[in-house]
């Protein structure tokens, strides 16, 4: 299986194998280079498993980042899915270029209300393709789907190629929860794994959200989740 982890065992869980579960996330508008540095420095620090920013920011993370074991994360067509696939496509392999080991690719979310799932599968593979073998995590914005519709998406996800399915963005309302990590796990694909993202603020439901089957955490609060500020 594809980046598979190491499961944590309820109650016999210390920071540092919570740590290996977190991408250290930071994706506002307002991001400047002295924030990028900080989550760079936290995430070797704390040996999470990668930063995500923007992907104006990838370049300068991967100089960073260089041998230091931490994976260099971005987003694509990021945060509303609605650029064409094309444009993903592009988005994804000039990350790559610039040295992104991982994507978190934003779904279609209008086109799978209407039924078109044809053109969500394909527009997941467009960019898995450009991907080329790297990582490729489908957020599929639970909060705004039925729980149909999740199972819609996390299976055409499958079907793609993705290796991770992923619940928000954070930018559309709502938060991970543990019952959609559920759902997710019951219809994923065998090897394919589950990210949860939005509103992950303490360990204890960064825990939670593990013991229900992500083997994943995006989230901008690694660092207190680990109680170390």
């Amino acid at each position: 299986m594809l980046y598979k982890q190491e499961t944590l065992v309820p109650g016999q869980v210390d920071p540092r194998s919570l740590a290996r579960y977190i991408d250290h996330t930071v994706l506002y508008a307002d991001t400047t280079r002295a924030t990028v540095e900080r989550f760079c420095r936290e995430a070797v620090e704390h040996k999470f498993a990668s930063v995500c920013f923007n992907p104006t920011h990838v370049a300068h993370a991967a100089e960073l980042l260089r041998g230091t074991g931490v994976k260099v994360c971005t987003v694509i067509g990021f945060p509303l899915g609605a650029n064409t696939s094309r444009v993903k496509a592009f988005e994804t392999e000039d990350a790559a270029r610039n040295g992104a080991d991982e994507f978190d690719m934003v779904i279609n979310v209008g086109a799978l209300k209407d039924g078109r799932h044809d053109d969500v599968r394909g527009d997941i593979r467009a960019v898995v393709t450009a991907a080329d073998g790297k990582c490729v995590k489908v957020i599929i914005e639970t909060f705004l789907l039925t729980d149909a519709e999740k199972i819609t998406a996390v299976e055409l996800s499958c079907q793609a190629g993705a290796c991770f399915v992923k619940t928000c963005t954070g930018f559309s309302g709502g938060a991970a929860s543990v019952d959609d990590i559920r759902l997710m796990k019951a219809h994923v694909s065998d090897g394919v794994q589950i990210k949860a993202s939005g509103g992950i603020r303490d360990a204890e439901m960064a825990l939670a959200l593990v013991e229900a089957g992500a083997d994943r955490l995006g989230t901008s609060a690694g660092v207190a989740i680990l109680g170390k500020r």
